[in-house]
């Protein structure tokens, strides 16, 4: 699940380059087909609804309109609902909408050894060949089409050794081996880059992965939970206790009587 930091300055972006980008905020944000056959985006927009995002502090989420086929995320089919994160492709009826997230600038999270490398930071792959399978960053991670590899990835912008990652501190390093060579963070290309947990690295459009660093997981659910619980103390501030709902009935009774005994001394007194 998305912390707080990845819900912040997302957008989409839109490949093909005939719709601007369009930053999200939190809400629904609806995709749709003009009559015209361009592609619009917002609630003002009159046409057929593709996909609609939807952005609250938990994370952004594609919802998918009932009876729509043909909705992939990162290659995958989606028939309701998915949860999304920076860098993600969603496909919809022939268009590429690409989820953007802020620039690879991260700090890294302190490691619980100092020093020491942890076998738990991978990659894992969630989408092409890889998806599902974990590689771990502990001696260094090396991608490429070579067979040596690390991580195999056989595209034609891919070289023999394509870019390497390792860890630093808390965080994971990405660098290439081309300096004019890019891969994708969170849907922005970067040649050089400090991932932290959550980021996803995509070589190309169907070797897709993601960052995991279990101790920084921990601390991002521990935020999140934490957030959750002073919601919910300000949300019982505002309700009225148990005993002030039970004293409502007694204030109504007594202004009631009030009231008529007010209504009998100007009568008796009219008389």
């Amino acid at each position: 699940m998305l912390g707080s930091r990845r819900v912040q300055n997302l957008s989409l972006h839109f490949p093909q380059g005939r719709t601007a980008d369009r930053a999200l905020g939190t809400g629904v944000h609806r995709i749709v087909r003009e009559a015209s056959g361009t592609i619009g985006v917002g609630d003002a927009v009159p046409g057929a609804l593709l996909v609609q995002f939807c952005l609250d502090r938990r994370g952004l989420w594609l919802q998918v309109p009932s009876g729509m086929r043909g909705i992939h995320v990162n290659g995958r089919p989606v028939r309701r609902m998915a949860m999304l994160r920076p860098g993600d492709a969603v496909y919809a009826d022939g268009v590429e909408v690409l989820v953007r997230g802020q620039a690879s600038t991260n700090t890294p999270h302190a490691a619980p050894r100092s020093g020491e490398s942890d076998p738990r930071v991978v990659l894992r792959g969630i989408g092409g060949r890889h998806h599902g399978r974990a590689f771990p960053i502990e001696s260094g991670c090396v991608v490429g089409a070579s067979r040596e590899a690390d991580i195999r990835v056989e595209a034609p912008h891919i070289g023999q050794q394509h870019a390497r990652l390792s860890l630093h501190g808390g965080g994971v390093v990405l660098r290439h081996h081309d300096g004019a060579v890019t891969s994708v963070v969170n849907g922005i290309p970067v040649h050089e880059a400090m991932l932290g947990a959550g980021d996803q690295v995509a070589f190309d459009p169907q070797s897709r992965f993601v960052v995991e660093i279990p101790w920084a997981q921990l601390e991002a659910d521990k935020s999140m939970a934490a957030d959750e619980g002073e919601t919910e103390v300000a949300l019982q501030a505002e309700k009225p206790s148990g005993a002030s709902f039970k004293r409502w009935p007694w204030l109504l009774i007594a202004a009631a009587g009030l009231a008529g005994l007010l209504s009998l001394l100007l009568l008796f007194g009219a008389g």
